[in-house]
């Protein structure tokens, strides 16, 4: 599995910050105030679940572009949790096994092989806006348009990235756990995929 020994030096971790509810990644930010949960969940649907206006992204594609951010800021939790939920959503859409595990594991190594050219253009936008995002250009947006992406799948590709530093910052900087292998987040990728992110059927937690 892609980086299993930088997995399992973060799962060995503690928290830094006092008083953390004992539950891992983005949870324990979510247990600290049950308006922080509505909202962090409910942003996580507009970007990755909801319709928008325009936008062609696939719910799998979106998840994707959260774990290519998710791995270029080393956040193991986000990039294993959305890394799980794309491969569940691939597999839904009868995307045959080994090639979900090859395309989860390039995005998080930093690639982009097996996957489309517009989404190869979609990833490097959002690995643009993570690494500095006064430096992405126009020429960068217009990769993506000339891919085949949409003005609207460009703006969610920007909202995604920005949203997900803010995320993986929440974890990391609070050091909440994370687990060491990518098999826990598998009950809460199935409930994911059936559900999105704010509905009370979601319930399983990463161990």
């Amino acid at each position: 599995m892609v980086r299993d020994d930088e997995r399992k030096a973060r799962s060995a971790e503690a928290p830094i910050v006092g008083g953390l509810p004992d539950v891992p990644g983005i949870v324990a930010a979510m247990r600290l105030s049950p308006g922080l949960a509505v909202h962090l969940r409910g942003l996580a649907d507009e970007l990755l679940v909801n319709d928008m206006p325009g936008v062609t992204l696939a719910r799998a594609d979106r998840e994707l572009l959260a774990t290519a951010v998710s791995a270029a800021n080393d956040c193991f939790y986000c990039m294993d949790s959305h890394g799980a939920f794309a491969g569940e959503l691939l597999r839904r859409a009868s995307v045959d096994a080994p090639g979900v595990l090859l395309a989860v594991d390039g995005v998080k190594s930093g690639g982009s092989g097996g996957l489309g050219p517009k989404m190869v253009a979609l990833l490097a936008l959002v690995r643009g806006v993570q690494r500095n995002p006064r430096e992405v250009s126009r020429q960068d947006v217009t990769r993506a348009l000339d891919a085949g992406a949409s003005d609207a799948d460009t703006q969610l590709a920007v909202l995604i990235a920005s949203a997900f530093c803010m995320y993986n910052r929440m974890v990391d900087g609070l050091r909440a756990k994370t687990p060491a292998s990518t098999d826990a987040y598998s009950a809460r990728a199935a409930e994911i995929a059936d559900h999105g992110y704010s509905d009370a059927r979601v319930k399983s937690i990463p161990g």
